[in-house]
């Protein structure tokens, strides 16, 4: 189990990132947590410094030496023990104990101190200016100093500054002037310096080449950008040339030159053939860096492809192809033989002379080179020989450095990365082969452009003080220091008594306002220049804060951290911080300011939450922020995933547990191979583990839990390892060569953790099937060393396969040949067969023997028969391949076989006797007193004589009835008359045909079939198959034209199989899973439309409808009614609204109170009636509500009874009669006709009516049950 971890801070929208990393400690890697990994100021990526918070976005380069820095901490003791009380255990915990240990003894590398060093550099940095007070121009923005553009594209020179007031802007060209205004092409973009020239309008890009540089200008001074050389791509044509056939001896060396065009950048060279295939690269044929081939030595199989240069240059995106040259090997073996390539010695093998080593490039025993530090070296040393010479580095008096270098090319070529001083010296290399060796010496010599020691800094100083602008540089040749001021030399310049310049120094005393400027300082050698700006800006302003006020900070326990509060001031304030309005200054022990004003917090503890003041001070006045330091406990991981070994196939889960402070969210992620993983379908990423289902090889490696919040992370390795297939055998050797067995020993390949359990030995031979392997025998797995049993005459080859339970290895490379003595045969071919093709002949046909049953030269056959009845003498013929032709033969008669294996060295053993047949003949008879029986409407039984075997000539395959429908007994009704057959094999007098059509008119013939064909027909039979029932109604359709009609239609069925006599329709409604009653329609044979009354508007119907004829009803289709449109949103609304209301207190006691006041009423309606008075339900019973009805300005209702409604539950039938169904218990029941709506907040609004009594005469007097409801509206 393997155990990481980092630790960052952020904030959250709102709030400020907290660094954690303190000078000292970030000197020293050390971290006040012994089991987290601090990041060290911060994580240092190629060219960017990323604050603690970029662990993400940083490259997987500073990740992996972020994971390496864990064993190089060193851990203050108290802090270890502090952590190691409160933390809890977990598996693996145990082995962080040796890992700490070891990690006190280690020192720090080299890029942990750099790290630290910029760490400082971020912490003391020139305080900039508020961009709102005045000040000189700065460049921000501009081109790189060799600019190549693309002649395509119009041009982009960039030049971008600030300043206050904002600067303006000007260029030169070739150190003159370059006046914009009068190039149209040219224009200057707005409120920038950056030149475009556009060429939409015409115009040669380069005509513009040449050297620029910008002024940015403003009433303070000048600021120069870089000198930008402008240099247009080109990508020029490749020379046209005619290209002999290049001719070499094989073993020879040989170059293919390729001397590309000089493009502009230079194009990347490669090589193909003229089809466009890549050149295969290896030890002996390889590409040199100057872009040609080198063959160290030629085989024949270099002839099978030629060979084209190609140039790829980058800004036109275009390929460049050279002619391509043809390759001729003159050559002793002129046979390519593709066996030999696996041959051990192979040059030998072919007649290659051996040659020791000997130098292609570079030539001679020495040379020299030149390189600029910070660029790449790169030596080359290609060598010709047979066998391919080997090429190894080395460096006189030293090693190489192995933190820069590598080996390209098949170690023919050394690069060291990010050339310095140290990397000046006398390399080696050493080609070798077993005839020989030779070395060649390169003098390296490592030159310098210019580099900062100390870059000259923006001075801000308050009228009367002093100051300096120091502008150092190194390079080889040393380089020299030129001023300038608003870009002009400080020679030029007009005089001031308050500066002195002192050679890469100017010093400056007293400084007044007039002294504001630009200065300028240009390093240069012959191998190039630094320019840099920086000026002295001389401001009377107030302390005053930059950041946003009342931040507010959040970092993890025992964790450094560092409070900002950025801030200006001229003269430059002095700051102090204080905590929580205490009166004491915070510096020294765990607190330390910076000079930039920042407060580190060396170890974050609970007792330092709280409110944080810094106080800028000067001459001028004071300003104060304020920041509040939240601490939050630490995310760690107490259960670790370990580490797993699993079988392909298998299941593994890797736990990772965590415990984090419960106000920050927690995210669980997970890295495979320091890579973030991508969870697929066989993976099951949970908060607590990662379950990866059907393991494959390629899930092996190490997987990483990152358990992280806005403000920290813990991380957790586990390395998976699964079972994989076995390497390949290798190193066959052949001993103990007899004539029928030989001995075979192998090396055992790696068995990737899961243990070889066998061994296959394959073979292969040259003569019957060249290049296909075969099986063997199989060994045990704990044995490299077996007898082989061989067949005589067989040209062996071997390989071996080794196979573990996880599966089966890739095989070895093949042996060499073994080729044994011959024998006679000791076995003759099998599955001897003899047929007829024709009627007059017979096919006798065999297996052939392979190359291990042979067993000599010039196989072939003896084929001997006779005719089996007669005995007569043996006919036979010698055969080479594997089928002989009998010819003249009675019609199937029965002949004896036999078929004998002979070669050189003698006869096979007496083959066995097989009976074969001879041709057969088409039947001279069919089948007589052929009876039809009627079975059913789509079926019949046959019966039928026999033919006499001698008529069959042949053997009898079957019975073969063939049919087809004559008409239909509907009139005008077409039928397709394709025949049909039936057949009955084997020799029998009866069967049934069936799947016929119903109520048709049919006809039959019946045949006798032998494998020759059908013999003559029987007497043709007509029969006619009974009515039957249809086939389901065509194309039926349901339409809702609107809520109270359904409009149905269809077609005819397509085969009435009969007389229609009409159709059936039944239905149903359904509301969810509520069913009504089925209501069954019954129509005309000519009717196929259909109209339906609906009885509600929510219900939907489903639709059965079949034809029928006498027989029966025939097969049905189904449809539903259309969804009526919003049908669920009404019902949800409501239905989430009742759940609601429900729940509350105010909702039941309302409830209560209607109840207690029904049972009320309903006593008094019962004293009522017992003294034979009339409780009238409506007075205005007919009358509608309307909009002056008192009653609808409180809120109720008008309900009415009206007759013409039909009652919800009943189903209005076909003919408009109303049936009663059963009852329903919802509130659509009490509704008319469903026509209740729900409004937008799920309440129930409408014309709601009482259930209509049977005898609304009989003093209305309701037959049916009282519900509460109806009650309620009666008392309306």
């Amino acid at each position: 189990m393997r155990r990481l971890a980092a630790r960052g801070a952020a904030g959250d929208a709102g709030e400020v990132a907290a660094p954690a990393a303190d000078s000292t400690d970030c000197a020293r890697g050390r971290h006040p947590s012994p089991r987290r990994l601090i990041d060290l100021c911060a994580i240092w990526d190629p060219g960017v410094f990323l604050p603690a918070v970029g662990w993400k976005r940083a490259s997987g380069f500073a990740r992996r030496r972020l994971n390496e820095a864990e064993t190089l901490n060193s851990v203050r003791e108290a802090q270890l023990e502090l952590l190691e009380a409160a933390r809890p255990r977990g598996p693996g915990s145990r082995e962080r104990g040796p890992v700490l240990r070891m990690a006190r003894q280690q020192q720090p590398p080299p890029w942990v101190r750099a790290a630290f060093l910029l760490c400082l550099l971020s912490l003391s940095g020139a305080i900039e200016i508020p961009m709102d007070l005045s000040q000189p121009p700065t460049i921000t923005k501009q081109s790189v100093k060799d600019h190549i553009v693309d002649p395509r594209d119009n041009i982009l020179i960039e030049c971008e500054a600030k300043g206050n007031p904002a600067p303006s802007f000007h260029w030169t060209r070739n150190s003159r002037f370059f006046n914009i205004a009068k190039d149209p092409r040219v224009s200057m973009r707005r409120r920038s310096g950056t030149l475009v020239i556009d060429f939409r309008s015409g115009g040669r890009p380069e005509e513009y080449e040449g050297e620029y540089q910008c002024f940015a200008r403003n009433k303070f001074g000048t600021a120069l950008s870089n000198r930008i050389r402008l240099q247009v791509s080109k990508s020029p044509l490749w020379p046209k040339e005619n290209l002999d056939p290049v001719v070499v001896q094989e073993g020879a060396p040989l170059t293919l030159q390729c001397n590309p065009p000089p493009g502009l950048p230079s194009p990347v060279i490669f090589w193909m053939s003229s089809s466009m295939e890549p050149i295969t690269q290896d030890k002996r044929v390889s590409q040199g860096h100057n872009g040609d081939l080198y063959f160290s030595n030629v085989m024949l199989q270099d002839m099978q492809t030629d060979y084209s240069c190609n140039a790829r240059f980058h800004f036109t995106h275009t390929i460049q192809q050279k002619n391509a040259f043809t390759l001729k090997v003159l050559t002793n073996n002129p046979y390519n033989d593709s066996s030999l390539r696996n041959h051990p010695d192979i040059y030998s093998a072919r007649g290659v002379a051996e040659r020791t080593p000997s130098f292609m490039y570079p030539q001679g025993t020495a040379s020299s080179q030149m390189v600029l530090r910070g660029m790449d070296l790169v030596l080359e040393c290609i060598a010709s020989g047979v066998p391919t010479p080997d090429i190894a580095w080395y460096k006189k008096g030293g090693d190489l450095p192995s933190d820069k270098a590598k080996f390209e090319n098949f170690n023919k070529a050394l690069r060291i990365t990010n050339v310095s001083e140290e990397d000046s010296g006398e390399y080696f290399c050493l080609a070798s082969n077993k005839m020989g060796s030779i070395r060649h010496t390169i003098s390296v010599r490592v030159k310098a452009a210019p580099y900062w020691l100390d870059e000259p800094k923006n001075l801000i100083l308050a009228p009367g003080e002093d100051g300096r602008l120091v502008c150092r540089a190194n390079g080889n040749p040393k380089p020299t220091v030129q001023w300038m001021v608003n870009g002009e030399p400080l020679q030029s310049a007009p005089p001031n008594p308050n500066r002195e310049v002192a050679g890469d120094t100017i010093i400056f005393r007293d400084t007044q306002i007039s002294s504001r400027a630009v200065y300028q300082c240009n390093t240069s050698n012959e191998h190039g220049y630094l320019l840099a700006n920086a000026f002295v800006s001389v401001l009377d302003v107030p302390p005053r804060m930059l950041s946003p006020r009342n931040q507010l900070i959040r970092v993890i326990l025992y964790n450094r951290t560092r409070l900002d509060c950025p801030f200006f001031g001229s003269p430059i304030p002095t700051l102090r911080w204080f905590k929580n309005g205490q009166g004491s200054n915070l510096d020294g022990g765990n607190y330390h300011v910076y000079e930039n004003g920042s407060l580190e917090i060396k170890m974050i503890r609970k007792e330092d939450q709280g409110i944080y003041t810094c106080v800028a001070t000067n001459i001028l006045g004071k300003a104060e922020n304020q920041v509040r330091l939240e601490v939050k406990d630490p995310t760690r991981i107490y259960r670790m995933p370990e580490d797993q070994v699993a079988k392909r196939g298998t299941t593994v889960q890797l736990e990772c547990r965590v415990k984090h402070d419960p106000s920050l969210k927690l995210t669980v992620s997970w890295l495979k191979d320091d890579e973030p993983l991508y969870i697929g379908n066989r993976m099951k990423k949970e908060d607590d583990s990662l379950t990866i289902f059907g393991v494959a090889e390629r899930d092996q490696g190490s997987y990483t839990c990152v358990a992280s919040t806005e403000l920290d992370q813990d991380l957790a390795k586990a390395y998976l390892t699964v079972l994989g297939r076995p390497d390949r055998p290798r190193d066959l050797e052949l001993t103990d060569l007899a004539e029928r067995s030989v001995r075979l020993t192998w090396i055992p390949g790696d068995d990737n953790n899961s243990p070889i359990t066998d061994y296959v030995v394959q073979f292969e031979e040259d003569q019957f099937q060249p290049g296909v392997w075969h099986d063997h025998s199989k060994f045990p797995g704990s044995v490299n060393s077996a007898v082989l049993q061989l067949s005589p005459y067989v040209n062996y080859q071997f390989r071996v396969i080794a196979i573990n339970e996880v599966g089966s290895s890739h095989p070895s490379l093949p042996s060499e040949r073994y080729r044994t003595s011959g024998a006679p045969p000791e076995s003759n071919p099998a599955d001897v067969k003899g047929e007829g093709t024709r009627k007059n002949n017979m096919e006798i046909t065999w297996t052939p023997m392979n190359a291990t049953s042979a067993f000599g030269p010039n196989l072939r056959y003896i084929v001997k028969w006779r005719r089996r009845e007669t005995r007569e003498t043996w006919n036979n013929v010698t055969v080479w391949g594997s089928r002989y032709v009998v010819g003249q033969t009675p019609v199937y008669v029965p002949y004896e076989i036999r078929v004998q294996a002979e070669n050189d060295f003698g006869k096979g053993p007496e083959p066995d006797t097989v009976i074969g047949y001879s041709g057969e003949d088409y039947p001279r008879a069919a089948p007589t007193d052929v009876k039809i029986r009627v079975l059913n409407s789509t079926a019949i039984s046959l019966q039928w004589n026999r033919v006499y075997p001698d008529t069959v000539q042949g053997q009898l395959r079957e019975y073969r009835a063939y049919y087809w429908r004559e008409s239909s007994l509907l009139k005008n009704l077409w039928v397709s008359q394709k025949r049909q057959q039936a057949s009955f094999p084997g020799d029998r007098p009866r069967g049934v045909v069936s799947r016929l059509f119903p109520y048709s008119n049919y006809r039959l013939e019946m045949v006798v079939v032998n494998g020759r064909g059908d013999g003559p027909r029987s007497e043709t039979k007509d029969f006619t198959t009974p009515e039957g029932v249809p086939s389901a109604p065509r194309r039926f359709r349901v339409r809702q034209p609107n809520l109270e009609t359904i409009n149905l239609e269809w077609d005819h069925p397509e085969h009435p199989n009969g007389i229609l006599i009409g159709y059936t329709l039944k239905y149903v409604a359904f509301n969810g899973t509520k069913l009504g009653k089925q209501i069954v329609e019954n129509f005309s044979p000519n009717q196929t439309k259909f109209t339906m009354q609906r009885a509600d508007p929510v219900s939907r119907y489903r639709f059965t409808l079949s034809a029928r004829t006498q027989v029966g009803s025939g097969e049905a289709a189904t449809e539903e009614s259309p969804a009526p449109p919003n049908e669920a949103t009404p019902t949800a609304a409501y239905t989430n609204n009742q759940a609601d209301i429900a729940t509350q207190g105010w909702f039941i006691g309302l409830m209560c109170a209607i109840a207690l006041l029904v049972l009320i009423l309903l006593i008094v309606c019962f004293i009522k009636r017992s003294r034979g008075g009339k409780y009238p339900v409506r007075e205005k019973k007919d009358v509608p509500l309307g909009p002056e009805d008192p009653k609808e300005e409180d809120g109720s209702f008008d309900y009415s009874d009206e007759d013409n409604k039909p009652l919800q539950g009943s189903q209005t039938s076909l003919d408009g009669t109303i049936k009663q169904q059963e009852s329903d218990d919802s509130l659509v029941d009490y509704g008319e006709g469903g026509e209740g709506q729900f409004n937008e907040d799920g309440s129930f609004i409408g014309q709601y009516t009482v259930k209509k009594d049977k005898e609304e005469t009989e003093g209305n007097e309701s037959s049916e049950a009282t519900s509460p409801v109806n009650a309620i509206y009666s008392l309306a």
